[in-house]
Protein backbone atom coordinates (compact mmCIF):
# COMPACT_ATOMS: atom_id res chain seq x y z
CA UNK A 1 0.00 0.00 0.00
CA UNK A 2 1.33 3.60 -0.74
CA UNK A 3 1.86 5.97 1.91
CA UNK A 4 1.00 8.96 -0.01
CA UNK A 5 -2.35 9.65 -2.19
CA UNK A 6 -0.30 11.87 -4.45
CA UNK A 7 3.54 11.68 -5.51
CA UNK A 8 4.43 14.73 -7.18
CA UNK A 9 7.12 14.40 -9.22
CA UNK A 10 9.30 17.02 -10.67
CA UNK A 11 10.76 15.76 -14.44
CA UNK A 12 14.16 17.24 -15.47
CA UNK A 13 17.34 15.49 -13.60
CA UNK A 14 14.44 13.73 -11.27
CA UNK A 15 12.78 11.35 -12.84
CA UNK A 16 14.25 12.08 -16.30
CA UNK A 17 18.21 12.33 -17.11
CA UNK A 18 17.77 15.81 -18.75
CA UNK A 19 20.87 17.62 -18.17
CA UNK A 20 23.60 15.20 -20.10
CA UNK A 21 20.77 14.92 -22.39
CA UNK A 22 19.26 18.08 -23.38
CA UNK A 23 19.93 21.05 -21.06
CA UNK A 24 23.40 20.88 -20.62
CA UNK A 25 24.30 20.21 -24.76
CA UNK A 26 22.09 22.91 -25.71
CA UNK A 27 23.69 25.54 -23.88
CA UNK A 28 27.21 24.26 -25.25
CA UNK A 29 25.83 24.88 -28.57
CA UNK A 30 24.43 28.38 -27.17
CA UNK A 31 27.26 29.19 -26.03
CA UNK A 32 29.18 28.03 -29.51
CA UNK A 33 27.43 29.77 -31.43
CA UNK A 34 26.97 33.10 -29.26
CA UNK A 35 30.28 33.25 -27.47
CA UNK A 36 32.73 30.98 -28.86
CA UNK A 37 35.64 32.98 -26.71
CA UNK A 38 34.36 32.18 -23.36
CA UNK A 39 34.47 28.68 -22.01
CA UNK A 40 30.75 27.99 -21.25
CA UNK A 41 30.41 26.94 -17.21
CA UNK A 42 31.31 23.36 -16.44
CA UNK A 43 28.15 20.67 -15.82
CA UNK A 44 28.43 21.15 -11.90
CA UNK A 45 28.30 25.16 -12.26
CA UNK A 46 25.81 24.52 -14.90
CA UNK A 47 23.53 22.50 -12.18
CA UNK A 48 24.46 25.24 -9.73
CA UNK A 49 22.97 28.10 -11.74
CA UNK A 50 19.66 26.33 -11.99
CA UNK A 51 19.72 25.50 -7.95
CA UNK A 52 20.50 28.97 -7.54
CA UNK A 53 17.41 30.11 -10.22
CA UNK A 54 19.89 32.28 -11.58
CA UNK A 55 20.28 30.62 -15.33
CA UNK A 56 18.64 33.37 -17.40
CA UNK A 57 20.10 36.29 -14.93
CA UNK A 58 23.77 35.04 -15.98
CA UNK A 59 22.88 35.22 -19.81
CA UNK A 60 21.51 38.36 -19.26
CA UNK A 61 23.81 39.95 -16.90
CA UNK A 62 27.10 38.28 -17.46
CA UNK A 63 27.38 36.76 -20.93
CA UNK A 64 25.41 40.31 -21.99
CA UNK A 65 23.06 38.38 -24.24
CA UNK A 66 20.71 40.93 -25.97
CA UNK A 67 17.12 40.33 -26.72
CA UNK A 68 17.44 38.33 -29.75
CA UNK A 69 20.26 36.30 -28.21
CA UNK A 70 17.98 35.80 -25.27
CA UNK A 71 15.49 34.49 -28.07
CA UNK A 72 18.09 31.95 -29.71
CA UNK A 73 19.20 30.45 -26.49
CA UNK A 74 15.41 29.83 -25.79
CA UNK A 75 14.81 28.53 -29.57
CA UNK A 76 17.75 26.20 -29.69
CA UNK A 77 16.99 25.25 -25.84
CA UNK A 78 13.30 24.25 -27.11
CA UNK A 79 14.76 22.35 -30.86
CA UNK A 80 17.27 19.92 -28.42
CA UNK A 81 13.66 19.38 -26.20
CA UNK A 82 12.30 18.42 -29.47
CA UNK A 83 14.98 16.02 -30.98
CA UNK A 84 16.33 14.07 -27.69
CA UNK A 85 13.76 12.25 -25.37
CA UNK A 86 15.71 11.51 -22.13
CA UNK A 87 15.57 8.53 -20.44
CA UNK A 88 14.25 7.87 -17.35
CA UNK A 89 16.39 7.13 -13.91
CA UNK A 90 16.30 3.46 -13.43
CA UNK A 91 13.61 2.45 -10.50
CA UNK A 92 11.91 5.34 -11.52
CA UNK A 93 9.24 3.54 -13.85
CA UNK A 94 8.67 0.89 -11.56
CA UNK A 95 7.95 3.47 -8.82
CA UNK A 96 5.10 5.41 -10.90
CA UNK A 97 3.69 1.85 -12.28
CA UNK A 98 3.27 1.02 -8.27
CA UNK A 99 2.01 4.14 -7.55
CA UNK A 100 -1.26 3.82 -9.89
CA UNK A 101 -1.30 0.10 -9.34
CA UNK A 102 -2.46 0.72 -5.86
CA UNK A 103 -4.86 3.48 -6.76
CA UNK A 104 -2.30 6.11 -6.14
CA UNK A 105 -1.87 9.71 -7.90
CA UNK A 106 1.37 10.47 -9.78
CA UNK A 107 1.30 14.07 -10.83
CA UNK A 108 3.99 16.41 -12.34
CA UNK A 109 5.11 19.83 -11.36
CA UNK A 110 8.17 21.08 -13.75
CA UNK A 111 9.90 24.01 -15.35
CA UNK A 112 9.79 21.94 -18.26
CA UNK A 113 6.79 22.08 -21.06
CA UNK A 114 3.57 19.64 -20.12
CA UNK A 115 3.84 18.47 -24.03
CA UNK A 116 7.59 17.02 -23.37
CA UNK A 117 6.78 15.72 -20.21
CA UNK A 118 3.75 13.43 -21.69
CA UNK A 119 6.05 12.53 -24.78
CA UNK A 120 9.05 11.19 -22.42
CA UNK A 121 6.18 9.25 -20.22
CA UNK A 122 4.61 7.51 -23.40
CA UNK A 123 8.33 6.83 -24.56
CA UNK A 124 8.91 4.95 -22.34
CA UNK A 125 5.47 3.10 -22.04
CA UNK A 126 4.21 4.66 -18.72
CA UNK A 127 0.82 5.96 -17.63
CA UNK A 128 -0.06 9.45 -18.75
CA UNK A 129 0.44 11.41 -15.36
CA UNK A 130 -2.74 12.27 -13.68
CA UNK A 131 -2.35 16.04 -13.71
CA UNK A 132 0.41 18.10 -14.93
CA UNK A 133 1.23 21.28 -14.29
CA UNK A 134 4.09 22.44 -16.75
CA UNK A 135 5.80 26.05 -17.90
CA UNK A 136 2.71 26.85 -19.46
CA UNK A 137 1.05 27.61 -16.24
CA UNK A 138 2.91 30.93 -16.11
CA UNK A 139 5.92 31.74 -14.03
CA UNK A 140 3.77 33.77 -11.38
CA UNK A 141 2.29 30.23 -10.73
CA UNK A 142 5.32 27.99 -10.98
CA UNK A 143 7.10 26.69 -8.25
CA UNK A 144 8.61 27.75 -5.68
CA UNK A 145 4.96 29.11 -5.26
CA UNK A 146 2.74 26.56 -3.17
CA UNK A 147 -0.14 27.44 -6.24
CA UNK A 148 0.73 24.07 -7.96
CA UNK A 149 -0.23 21.93 -5.19
CA UNK A 150 -3.39 24.03 -4.13
CA UNK A 151 -4.60 23.35 -7.64
CA UNK A 152 -3.79 19.54 -7.36
CA UNK A 153 -5.27 19.67 -3.64
CA UNK A 154 -8.72 21.12 -4.90
CA UNK A 155 -8.66 18.83 -8.26
CA UNK A 156 -8.35 15.57 -6.18
CA UNK A 157 -9.96 16.95 -2.95
CA UNK A 158 -6.10 16.31 -0.95
CA UNK A 159 -4.88 16.97 2.00
CA UNK A 160 -1.39 18.49 2.49
CA UNK A 161 -0.84 14.99 4.26
CA UNK A 162 -1.77 13.22 0.92
CA UNK A 163 1.21 14.61 -0.77
CA UNK A 164 4.75 13.46 -1.46
CA UNK A 165 6.58 15.94 -3.51
CA UNK A 166 10.26 14.48 -4.99
CA UNK A 167 12.68 17.56 -6.19
CA UNK A 168 16.15 18.13 -7.01
CA UNK A 169 16.04 21.56 -6.64
CA UNK A 170 15.54 24.38 -4.02
CA UNK A 171 12.08 25.75 -5.78
CA UNK A 172 10.41 22.05 -5.45
CA UNK A 173 11.37 22.26 -1.67
CA UNK A 174 9.94 26.07 -1.40
CA UNK A 175 6.82 24.83 -2.76
CA UNK A 176 6.43 22.06 -0.83
CA UNK A 177 7.22 23.53 2.82
CA UNK A 178 5.02 26.39 1.80
CA UNK A 179 2.48 24.25 0.99
CA UNK A 180 2.92 22.07 3.99
CA UNK A 181 3.72 18.72 2.28
CA UNK A 182 6.43 16.66 2.95
CA UNK A 183 9.42 16.62 0.43
CA UNK A 184 12.20 14.46 -0.51
CA UNK A 185 15.21 15.78 -2.48
CA UNK A 186 16.30 13.46 -4.91
CA UNK A 187 19.89 13.14 -4.95
CA UNK A 188 20.51 10.21 -7.61
CA UNK A 189 21.01 12.20 -10.76
CA UNK A 190 23.51 15.26 -10.16
CA UNK A 191 23.80 14.99 -6.51
CA UNK A 192 23.39 18.92 -5.58
CA UNK A 193 26.09 20.03 -2.71
CA UNK A 194 23.76 23.32 -2.17
CA UNK A 195 20.83 21.18 -1.37
CA UNK A 196 22.52 18.64 0.42
CA UNK A 197 23.53 21.08 2.74
CA UNK A 198 20.23 22.88 2.67
CA UNK A 199 18.59 20.14 4.16
CA UNK A 200 21.72 18.93 6.15
CA UNK A 201 21.48 22.28 8.20
CA UNK A 202 18.02 21.30 9.47
CA UNK A 203 15.43 22.69 6.53
CA UNK A 204 11.81 21.96 8.16
CA UNK A 205 10.02 19.46 6.10
CA UNK A 206 12.77 17.82 4.45
CA UNK A 207 14.79 14.72 3.92
CA UNK A 208 17.89 13.47 0.89
CA UNK A 209 17.43 10.04 -0.53
CA UNK A 210 20.26 8.83 -2.85
CA UNK A 211 18.57 6.26 -4.91
CA UNK A 212 15.05 5.47 -6.61
CA UNK A 213 15.39 2.28 -4.22
CA UNK A 214 15.02 4.21 -1.39
CA UNK A 215 12.20 6.14 -2.44
CA UNK A 216 10.33 3.36 -3.36
CA UNK A 217 10.80 1.64 0.22
CA UNK A 218 10.07 5.48 1.61
CA UNK A 219 6.50 4.83 -0.62
CA UNK A 220 5.79 1.20 -0.40
CA UNK A 221 7.19 -0.12 2.82
CA UNK A 222 9.60 -2.79 0.96
CA UNK A 223 12.47 -3.16 -1.02
CA UNK A 224 12.12 -3.12 -4.71
CA UNK A 225 12.59 -5.73 -6.52
CA UNK A 226 14.86 -6.44 -9.99
CA UNK A 227 12.70 -5.58 -13.15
Amino acid sequence: MTRYRCLVLDHDDTSVQSTPTVHYPAYVETMRRLRPQLTPATREEFTRLWFESRFMETCRDVYRFTPEEMQFQDDNWKEFMQQRVPEFFDGLPQIIRRQRAEGGLVCVVSHSYARYIRRDYAAAGLPEPNAVLGWEIGAEHQKPSPEPLERLMQQFDLTPADILVVDDLKPGFDMARAAGCDFIAAQWGYPNGALRQMIAEGAQGGRMLETPAELYQALFGEEMKER
